[in-house]
């Protein structure tokens, strides 16, 4: 995807100007200094574990609250339960925090005194991952090689979440490089789980998952080439959206596959999910693939949450993903009991029979390696970065950072280290066995278009991962399900599904044709609405101010 660093500003306060609301300025001020600075700060405490950004955004709308106040609120979560404290070793979440987050909120505080609401995300505090650029804060992917990486702006999403009136509280830890699943970095450490600080919070993105699970942030965002939105949104229980490929820019996000990642949102909510994507999806001229997302993206999405969507609807449980394996008998059990209640909500379910030929084609369509070393140095030699030329001078050229010198520095998790250095030369190498993968990837989409279509499906069910977060030092099984929409392109949304009995979540995952978000969202909010499984992490409750 192209790179383009200049009037980036132009088009954001475009975008702002686009959608601002009037309210007005006598009623706005008058809420915020009767009732915002009254508001008990062992209420706000409660607020940021309990509420998600719709309902956040609704007291912040009745003067009930500041974004002063809560951007302070959670950085007291951060500051309470980011390091060991009690008997936790400490979430770990988080590569570092926005030094303007105060002066933000402050700003966008007297907006609204004003009477500028610059949209429902208006004040409201989110979480990024650390492969967003973001102008103001190094952009490491988790790696101490990139720790002074300083990029000329912000990701294209992130700039779009500025313009709405999102405020950044931090930038969140990853599987360095995006490239594991158990979220461990050589700049970050290890991120563990707040529902069992034992065990990991899936990855790629699971700072984001975990920061948004123990009340680090509203709501965030992370990446996606194979489960790595959908891998924490389940072990974290909190709703996460891979998108359609196409629908929302990747402009800004360091690389591992320009043909399988995507970027998306992980939330305590599908409502959540749908004001994220009104203020972050559509065409992007610097990532021509959002050139697909033209005429297919709705007025709003939060018009199709709708809690009879389930009634008529026709899903099909991928059984293939079903396993009956003793570790994965919980969680397979959960799905069935998820297929059961969308049933009860008017859902015809359909059980499907095995899918060989579509099973074959996911397992030989992966690209990421191939292209991971081609993306990154195309990203890293985006005009306007700033990094240490010793760097850049490890391997030729000298003037530009390349993967082979962020191998050469040796200042990578030795995991990822050793990927990376096998990933060497892979954009060079003959490319034969790379266009075959292409090649069925493109099957892969004929086959999963032809099974939507033969059995009149609006969506397939299965579980996001099929097997409960492992402890931390364990290999995590369960994610040979991630393929089916990263290797195709098509979107997948993952809804809390309940709780095994050692209390760590499970999701359920829907997938469906290409830009059927407001299909899925629908779909997702009716199931939400009738079983809210989703219940905040033991270890993080609300703090005693």
């Amino acid at each position: 995807m192209a790179r383009r660093r200049r009037n980036r500003h132009t088009r954001v306060a475009a975008l702002a100007a686009g959608i601002v609301l009037t309210t007005s300025p006598v009623a706005a001020g008058a809420a915020l200094g009767d009732a915002g600075d009254r508001a008990a700060p062992a209420r706000i405490a409660e607020w940021v574990v309990d509420l998600d950004a719709t309902g956040l955004r609704d007291l912040l709308a009745r003067g009930q609250v500041t974004s002063v106040g809560l951007v302070k609120a959670y950085q007291a979560r951060i500051d309470a339960y980011e390091r060991a404290y009690a008997d936790q070793p400490g979430v770990n979440a988080i590569i570092r925090r926005d030094p303007t987050a105060i002066a933000d909120a402050a700003r966008l505080d007297a907006e609204r005194r004003k009477g500028r609401i610059r949209g429902p995300l208006h004040g409201i505090p989110l979480l990024i991952k650390d492969n967003y650029d973001t102008a103001d804060m190094p952009t490491s992917s988790g790696s101490l090689a990139l720790r002074h990486w300083r990029t000329a702006d912000d990701a294209e999403q992130v700039a779009r979440l500025r313009a709405a009136g999102a405020i950044v509280i931090a930038k969140t830890n990853m599987h360095e490089f995006a490239s594991g699943i158990e979220t461990i970095s050589s700049l970050g450490g290890q991120t563990r789980n707040p529902y069992d600080q034992t065990r990991n919070p899936g990855g790629s993105s699971g700072g984001t998952g975990a920061g948004v699970a123990a009340g680090f942030g509203a709501a965030g965002l992370g990446s996606d080439t194979c489960g790595s939105i959908r891998s924490p949104a389940a072990h974290n229980s909190l709703v996460g959206l891979r998108p359609s490929q196409g629908l929302s820019s990747r402009d800004g996000i360091a690389p591992l596959s320009d043909t399988q990642d995507v970027g998306g949102p992980m939330a305590k909510s599908v409502s959540d999910i749908a004001l994220i994507l009104d203020a972050t999806a559509g065409y992007d001229p610097d990532d021509p693939s959002t050139k697909a997302s033209i005429g297919r993206i709705p007025r709003t999405y939060t018009a199709t949450l709708n809690d009879k969507a389930l009634v008529d609807a026709r899903i099909g449980v991928f059984t293939d993903y079903l396993s009956t394996s003793a570790p994965a008998q919980t969680t397979t059990a959960l799905v069935r009991a998820a297929a059961g209640d969308m049933a009860a909500q008017g859902a015809t379910i359909i059980d499907l029979p095995a899918q060989p030929a579509l099973m074959s084609a996911l397992d030989g369509s992966s690209v990421f390696a191939d292209e991971v070393e081609r993306d990154l140095n195309r990203y890293l030699a985006a005009p306007g970065s700033r990094f240490p030329r010793s760097l850049a001078r490890l391997e030729p050229p000298a003037d530009i950072v390349t993967l082979a010198d962020i191998v050469t520095s040796g200042q990578v998790t030795p995991t990822v280290l050793q990927r990376l250095k096998e990933r060497l030369g892979g954009s060079t190498a003959p490319q034969d066995g790379y266009r075959q993968r292409l090649a069925r990837r493109t099957e892969a989409q004929h086959l999963l278009h032809e099974l939507l279509r033969d059995n009149d499906l609006d969506a397939l069910v299965y579980p996001a991962v099929s097997q409960q977060a492992a402890p931390i030092g364990q290999p995590q099984a369960g994610l040979r399900i991630c393929p089916l929409a990263a290797n195709t392109g098509f979107p997948a949304l993952t809804i809390p599904a309940g709780f095994t009995p050692d209390g760590m979540p499970v999701g359920v995952e829907l997938l469906g044709r290409p830009f059927s978000e407001p299909t899925l969202l629908g779909l997702a909010f009716d199931y939400e609405q009738a079983t809210h499984h989703r219940r905040p992490p033991k270890s993080t409750p609300p703090l005693n101010p």
